[in-house]
C-alpha cells in the first residue's frame, strides 16, 4: 500500500501560478483530500514511518494538521492534541502552553500552544503534519511539548524537504519529499 499512497499522493498534488507579482509557485494539495483512498492510507502510512516507537499521543499544528492529526491518531490506537497558531479568530478558555516557532520558509515567526492538561512527562509524542520545508514548526512543537515533559519521538510529514540534517536532527520522516513532486 505504502507505493500505491506515493503514487496517488503524486498524481493528486500539482503546483499552481498565483499570478503576477510573483515568481514563487504555490503547492495545491487539495487533489489529496479529495481522494478517498489517499485518506484512508494516510493514517496507516504516517504512522508507519514510526513503526514501533509505541507513541501515547499525536500531536498536529493547525491547520492541515487538524485533518491529518486524527487519521494517524487512530491508525495508532492513540488520542490527538491540536496544537493552536496564537492569534487564532476563537478564544481558548482553558490554560495553555505556549512556545515561538523559528522562521518558517515565508520568514513568518509564529506561537503555537496546546491545552496544557492535555500533554504530560508519561507522554511519548508523534508530532504529525502536511509538510516540513524547513523543520520550524517540528522544533517549535519540540520546544513546547519539552517543556510539558513529554517525550517527542519524532515527526512524520506527507513531504519532508527540509535540509538532511534537520530531518536526522528533528527526527522528520516523510512519505515523499520535495523532489517527489518537482
Amino acid at each position: 500500500m505504502a507505493s500505491d499512497l506515493r503514487d496517488r499522493l503524486r498524481a493528486g498534488f500539482r503546483w499552481t501560478d498565483p499570478g503576477p507579482g510573483t515568481d514563487l509557485l504555490v503547492s495545491d494539495r487539495s487533489g489529496w483530500w479529495r481522494d478517498p483512498l489517499v485518506l484512508d492510507g494516510l493514517g496507516p502510512g504516517l504512522a508507519g514511518l514510526f513503526a514501533g516507537s509505541q507513541p501515547t499521543v499525536v500531536v498536529s499544528p493547525e491547520v492541515t494538521g487538524f485533518l491529518i492529526g486524527p487519521l494517524v491518531a487512530r491508525a495508532l490506537g492513540t488520542g490527538f492534541v491540536e496544537a493552536y497558531r496564537a492569534g487564532a479568530r476563537r478564544p481558548i478558555a482553558e490554560p495553555m502552553t505556549w512556545a515561538a516557532v523559528p522562521s518558517d520558509h515565508r520568514g513568518d515567526q509564529q506561537h503555537l500552544g496546546v491545552r496544557t492538561h492535555l500533554v504530560g512527562p508519561a507522554d511519548r509524542v508523534l508530532i504529525v503534519d502536511d509538510w516540513a520545508a524547513t523543520g520550524a514548526q517540528a522544533r517549535g512543537l519540540t520546544s513546547l511539548l519539552g517543556l510539558l515533559g513529554a517525550q517527542v519521538i519524532g515527526t512524520a510529514v506527507i513531504v519532508d524537504e527540509c535540509n538532511p540534517a534537520i530531518s536526522a536532527e528533528l527526527k522528520i520522516r516523510g512519505l515523499l519529499t520535495g523532489d517527489d513532486l518537482s
